[in-house]
């Protein structure tokens, strides 16, 4: 008698572990649970490929600015070339010196000032 409570009661137990197991896997080939997974997948995927080529663009940056001081080294560029000084003074001044309206026009006793008849 003792036997079979021993395999009545291993059977139940087996039965109810292989219940739980198919039931598991069930639900996880349910559609929405692989629509899940896949895109959980997708975003671990698209954050180890962002952290990746953002270091690739640092590495790119430091080995630009590294070869860039090689090369001004070799060729003796220490600084950048000296820019001209802004021309534009000049060209204010020559606007000054050479008038705008002739003089009749000059010496009304009109203001430009649209602001003032309102």
């Amino acid at each position: 008698m003792f036997r079979r409570t021993f395999w009545f009661t291993t059977g139940v137990a087996a039965g109810v572990w292989a219940t739980t197991k198919v039931n598991r896997k069930l639900k996880q080939l349910t559609p929405e649970s692989l629509a899940a997974t896949a895109a959980n997948k997708a975003l671990e995927t698209g954050a180890r490929l962002k952290d990746r080529a953002v270091g690739f663009a640092l590495d790119v940056r430091d080995n630009m600015a590294q070869r860039e001081a090689e090369l001004g080294e070799a060729l003796g560029i220490h600084d950048g070339p000296e820019l001209p000084v802004a021309r534009r003074y000049n060209a204010i001044e020559s606007n000054r010196s050479t008038p705008k309206y002739p003089e009749h026009i000059e010496n009304t006793t009109y203001s430009h000032n649209r602001n003032e008849d309102h």
